[in-house]
Formats: structure tokens, C-alpha cells, sequence
């Protein structure tokens, strides 16, 4: 029996604004993000306020892990070490293809056709569970939420809450179709009811647990000193998939990366509170190697790069390497409350996404990834709730640059570029700008139109290509009387308040 792996990638979807537009007209999706992003934000609120220096701990976070990044090699030598010398197999995977493989010829190796998985934000990123499909090789999510994705031929939609775009009703239906064609039905009756929901998928899930000989799981962080590997969680799948199989292959990003356990101390401190809203995580499980008659007696690391060392090259933007993946900065963005995470087109969506993406995969590549550093506000709200103080509108505006700089040359220029070459040629000159604020004056003097509730008239419809601001916004109407011409008028003493 196969599983359910979802549509086969983000690739292909169309750019943020595109995508964006779409997802404003459906109403469901906006209440649905409204509700559960305003509930984790309260709790994330109310347990921050409980510690004195919150400040200060996220400075500490940052400076540990911004001190690991410029050491970044020689950690992760010691942390091979420290992993092999406890059992542990090391495999260095340079991008998806290369952990794909090693994932695909372990599981072959042991004759296994069904793996089951921890919510893996770095297996998502590589397109695991569709390359071992290719290879008839079934892999099962366990976690709640990312099982109602797989179940319901979906895509992740945020970092903590995969489903978050799904209500409960929703979800039962999901259950009630689904579960029956791979693996335990859902019981006759289903409600919505969360315990319910819950009670089913536990049911279905204790199958996959007790009969699977492998699994596969990422890392929250990855200690160097002691080879240890942490998987916090707050259901207890990811446990079960730790101890249960036979075999455990852990793909871990590079920069997942701590120098010695007491430097978890500030990260199992931030990462619930900025994440879930709570004060420590309900299951954190760490592993180091085999331990002979307990857990898997084969353990398999990955350290994944796919783009990270890229991303370490750039001196600003490296900060971003620093994401812990608690998706606080999701929760209180205004853009991804109102369209949600699949517009980004990719695993990591919201702010962090919007800056991840293309320093992963490198900007001027393709419209999709160069148009995510737009798809902000640059409101600083994402920043300011940042566990790791990573300067997220900092790294939106210099990857605009970046952007920006990746295409000139291309062609015809674009059309702002074209804009603000005029812009640049009509406020270059005083008599240039005196005669357009002349002609603004005289335009401004036929304009008789207003907007109910507005102060002053707007204009609310030009002709193209002014149609792309007003059909979005209103345009104020310009003033009959520029301030160089009052200044000429009144005189240098004033002459009028």
C-alpha cells in the first residue's frame, strides 16, 4: 500500500503577488488564519512577560549562534566525530539529490518499503518523501498536523501548524475519506471534536509505529561536543519514531549546529515560548549514536548544505541562518494572516521564507524566488519577536538589492526602473520640478471628486499605468499651490501661519 505524498512539490506554483491576489478572495482561509494566529500570538505574549530579561536571552541566542556560524566548519568536524564515535554513520549530503540517495540506499539496504517520519521541516525542503515514492518506497508523516496535509493531498501552509489554512471540519473529512485507503480507518461517526480528531489519528498512527522498521526524523539543534542530536515536539510521535524502528536516518541542516550542551540552555528556553506559548516543550528527545539494546541499532546522520553555505557567504544575510524555526515572526505578519503560507511556494513561507529562499537558492534564478523579498510590509514586527534577533526587514530590503542588481542589464528595462529614471530626471532640475508642480497645480484645479470619509479629495481611478496604484489604493489629489510657490508668494518672514 502506497502513501499519500501530496502534490508533488511547490515548484511550479505561480509568484507571490500572483498568488497572493488569489488567496485574498477566500474568506475561509482568512478566518481560519486570523483565529489561530491571534490565539498563539496571546500565548506567546503572556509567557514572554513572565521573564525579566527576555532581551537579554535573545542577545545570548544570537551571539552563540552568529559565533558557530564563523566557526561553522570546525564544529561540524567535531560533531562528526563526537556522532561516530558513539555509532552513528555520517554522511555529508552537498544538496537534495545527495540526501535523497543516502536515505533511498539505507532503506534498500534493509529491504524496507515504508519508512515513518518526525515533521522534518529540512526532508521537506529536499522533496524526500516524493523522491522515495519514485523508488516505491512509502513514507508516512506522524505528526498531527503534517498527517492532515499528507492525508488531504495538501502542502504545508506554516512552520509550527502545517494545516493551519484547515478548520476541524475540514479535517474530519479528511480523516473520514482518507485514512481507510492507507492504513486504520477513522472510527464510524467521526465529529469534529479535536479530542476526537485526535483520538482518531492516534489509533491510525499506532499502526504505522509498531509495524514500520525505520524512520526518519530531522534535528531542532545538533550539539557538537556530545554528538548529540534534539528533536523538540509536543505530541509524541516523534518519540515513538526515535525508539520504536530498527533503523533511524536524521537529515540535520548544517547550520543546526551548537558548540556544547549548556548552549541549549537559551534555545529550549525561547523556542516554546516564541513558538507554541509555552514554557518548555512537552517532548524534547535527544540521541547520540547506538546504544546497544535500546532505540535503533543503526543511526544515520545527513548534514545537509542545499544552499547553506551560499547563504553563509553573505555577510549580512547569514543571520538568517540563526532561525531556530519557531515561526513567531509568521504569526505576526500581516501579510501571511491574510494569505497564508502556500503563496510563498515554498516549505519556509512568511518572513522567514520570504529571506530563506532566496539565499538558499540564490536570487535571479526564477520570478517566483526573486519576487519573495517584496512580499512584506517592512512593518518590523517580524524582527522584533525574532527568538534570535535575525534583522528580518534588514535582509528583506538588502536581498531587494540583490534583486534589483541580478537583472540589470536584462532586456528592456523594467517598468519601474523606467519610473524612477524620470522621477530622477524631473526632481534633477529646479525648473524641471517647478514646471511639474505647475501642471500638477493646474490638473489638481479641475478635480472636483472626493471620497466619502476622507479629508481631502483622492483621486480613486487614472488610466494605465496609474491604474496599478489606484486599483489598490486611493492617490491624493495634488495641491493647487506647491510650497516653493507659497514661500514666493508670502515672502521669506512668512507672512501666513
Amino acid at each position: 500500500m502506497s502513501a499519500v505524498t501530496g502534490p508533488t512539490t511547490f515548484l511550479g506554483m505561480p509568484p507571490f503577488p500572483t498568488a497572493a491576489r488569489a488567496a485574498l478572495g477566500d474568506a475561509q482561509l482568512r478566518r481560519n488564519l486570523a483565529h489561530a494566529t491571534g490565539t498563539i500570538r496571546a500565548k506567546r505574549a503572556a509567557v514572554i512577560d513572565e521573564l525579566e530579561d527576555w532581551e537579554g536571552l535573545r542577545q545570548r541566542a544570537a551571539r552563540t549562534k552568529d559565533e558557530t556560524l564563523a566557526h561553522l566548519d570546525e564544529h561540524l568536524l567535531t560533531l562528526e566525530a563526537s556522532l561516530t564515535a558513539r555509532g552513528a554513520t555520517v554522511h555529508w549530503a552537498r544538496d537534495a539529490a545527495d540526501a535523497c540517495r543516502v536515505v533511498a540506499d539505507v532503506a534498500r539496504a534493509h529491504g524496507i518499503r515504508d519508512v515513518v517520519k518526525v515533521k522534518s521541516m529540512a526532508t521537506q525542503e529536499i522533496q524526500l518523501n516524493e523522491t522515495l515514492a519514485e523508488q516505491g518506497i512509502s513514507a508516512w508523516e506522524t505528526d498531527l498536523a503534517e498527517l492532515i496535509v499528507q492525508l488531504g493531498d495538501d502542502l504545508p501552509s506554516h512552520i509550527l501548524v502545517p494545516a493551519i489554512h484547515r478548520n476541524r471540519t475540514e479535517i474530519r473529512d479528511i480523516f473520514r475519506d482518507r485514512m481507510g485507503a492507507v492504513g486504520r480507518a477513522a472510527p464510524d461517526g467521526l465529529t469534529d471534536d479535536p479530542a476526537v480528531l485526535a483520538g482518531a489519528a492516534r489509533l491510525h498512527l499506532r499502526e504505522k509505529f509498531l509495524s514500520t522498521r525505520m524512520a526518519v526524523s530531522g534535528a531542532n539543534f545538533a550539539v557538537a561536543d556530545t554528538g548529540t542530536l534534539v528533536v523538540v515536539e509536543s505530541e509524541g510521535n516523534g518519540r515513538m519514531c526515535l525508539t520504536l524502528p530498527e533503523v533511524l536516518v536524521s537529515v540535520v541542516g548544517i547550520e543546526k549546529v551548537v558548540p556544547t550542551w549548556s548552549d541549549l540552555e537559551s534555545f529550549l528556553t525561547l523556542l516554546p515560548r516564541s513558538s507554541t506559548g509555552e514554557r518548555m516543550n512537552p517532548y524534547t528527545s535527544t540521541w547520540s549514536g547506538v546504544a546497544p539494546g535500546d532505540g535503533p541499532q543503526e543511526v544515520h546522520v545527513v548534514l545537509l548544505d542545499n544552499g547553506r553555505t551560499k547563504a553563509l557567504a553573505d555577510d549580512f544575510a547569514r543571520q538568517a541562518l540563526r532561525c531556530i524555526r519557531c515561526s513567531a515572526c509568521l504569526n505576526v505578519c500581516p501579510v501571511y494572516e491574510r494569505v497564508g503560507g502556500h503563496t510563498y511556494g515554498s516549505v519556509y513561507p512568511g518572513p522567514i521564507g520570504a529571506i530563506l529562499n532566496p539565499l538558499l537558492k540564490g536570487v535571479g534564478q526564477d520570478p517566483a524566488t526573486d519576487a519573495l523579498p517584496y512580499a512584506s510590509t517592512l512593518c518590523g514586527a517580524c524582527g522584533d519577536v525574532c527568538p534570535v534577533a535575525i534583522d528580518i526587514p534588514g535582509i528583506l530590503v538588502h536581498l531587494r538589492g540583490k534583486v534589483v542588481d541580478a537583472h540589470r542589464g536584462d532586456g528592456l528595462p523594467k517598468a519601474e526602473a523606467v519610473a524612477m529614471k524620470a522621477a530622477a530626471w524631473g526632481l534633477g532640475s529646479a525648473a524641471r520640478l517647478g514646471l511639474g508642480e505647475r501642471l500638477l497645480g493646474a490638473a489638481a484645479g479641475l478635480w472636483r471628486g472626493s471620497r466619502a470619509g476622507t479629508t481631502r479629495p483622492v483621486i480613486t481611478r487614472l488610466p494605465w499605468p496609474g491604474s496599478h496604484w489606484t486599483r489598490a489604493r486611493d492617490l491624493p489629489v495634488p495641491p493647487r499651490e506647491s510650497f516653493r510657490a507659497w514661500w514666493r508668494r508670502t515672502g521669506r518672514d512668512g507672512g501666513a501661519s
